[in-house]
């Protein structure tokens, strides 16, 4: 069995430099560390119980598939925050019919980012009788 210790989301921007703008000054994410020199260095970025490790560069965005869930404490507040540091909001928050509330936005390269808020009564967080 692996018995892994940490994980990381790896991303190759196409643009480094702005990708680096958006996850550190736009969405706010802590660094967690930085390696290398010059405009395809790496930076890591705290994600909750994970990483994003935004380093090199790729000559195509990502794939359409990767997506990005991260789960916040408030979606309101996070819509409101993102909008005045000029992040463009998909969608804005909804309750969803699973009960979570979710907001949609994406980074430079496109990449979709959901912004998820789990209420307290929701089984995600708590299950009567487990």
């Amino acid at each position: 069995m692996v018995h892994v210790l940490s994980s990381r989301t790896l991303l190759r921007p196409t643009d480094p430099e702005r990708s680096r703008a958006f996850y550190g000054e736009q969405l706010g994410l802590s660094v967690y560390r930085e390696f290398g020199t010059g405009p395809e260095r790496g930076t890591v970025y705290f994600l909750g119980g994970g990483f994003l490790e935004v380093a090199g560069r790729a000559d195509t965005p990502p794939s359409p598939a990767l997506k990005l869930w991260l789960q916040v404490p408030d979606v309101a507040a996070a819509h409101e925050e993102l909008s005045a540091a000029g992040v463009e909001v998909r969608r804005p928050p909804v309750k969803e019919p699973w009960g979570l509330i979710e907001m949609w936005i994406a980074d430079p390269d496109g990449t979709e980012i959901v912004l998820v808020e789990v209420p307290a009564d929701h089984p995600l967080r708590y299950r009567p009788g487990i």
